[in-house]
């Protein structure tokens, strides 16, 4: 397969949940509803960035499949990660074979989702964390954004020690949201993503 070694196609699993839980310090209640959001955020990107590739839209297309190549980073999906970041690497040249390895692999990666929320399905009644003062929370989060503004690695560290806290006060689709980006090492889009909350912190 171009562009991808065999070995490193071999090292790819669908969804590693230890991976993903790792990256939100175990926190499986938070996982789960990251794995929801992701089903429904991502089920259609694959076919979203074959319409953009068509109607010659490349750059639009980059960013569908950039975007979700974080996400999937975020939860596990090693297989999805490794196929998005090939594909992102030939999509200027308009090759839509990659886009369709990694539309397999991203249709292998829901099955495993819907599997995992079936056996352990996110209840609506589950209670959030306690939640730190006020103070502290407008700390971390002008910590958070001042690491991002400054292209700080270890702003990634602190969207994991804290997924909990910081899932419960941006709300799950921010947290994932700055969190894949900051995965992905694109702080300034991790800042574009948090600055909104951030006029009272």
């Amino acid at each position: 397969m171009a562009g991808l070694s065999a070995s490193l196609l071999a090292s790819t699993v669908p969804l590693d949940t230890a991976l993903g839980m790792e990256r939100l310090m175990g926190d499986r209640r938070i996982y789960l509803q990251i794995l929801k959001r992701f089903r429904h955020d991502y089920a259609a990107a694959v076919q979203d960035a074959l319409i953009q590739l068509e109607g010659g839209d490349v750059e639009t297309a980059r960013r569908t499949i950039h975007t979700l190549k974080g996400a999937a980073g975020l939860i596990g999906g090693q297989e999805v990660y490794a196929l998005a970041q090939e594909a992102d690497a030939v999509i200027a040249r308009g090759e839509g074979a990659a886009l369709r390895r990694l539309d397999h692999a991203l249709i292998r990666l829901l099955a495993m989702i819907d599997g995992e929320l079936l056996e352990s399905p996110v209840l609506p009644d589950t209670m959030p964390p306690p939640m730190p003062a006020q103070a502290e929370l407008d700390a971390l989060l002008r910590r958070l954004a001042q690491m991002l503004d400054e292209g700080n690695g270890e702003a990634i560290d602190v969207l994991e020690q804290h997924a909990s806290v910081l899932a419960a006060a941006l709300g799950v689709n921010v947290y994932e949201t700055v969190s894949a980006a900051a995965h992905e090492f694109d702080f300034e889009g991790a800042l574009a993503a948090l600055k909104p909350l951030l006029q009272n912190a």
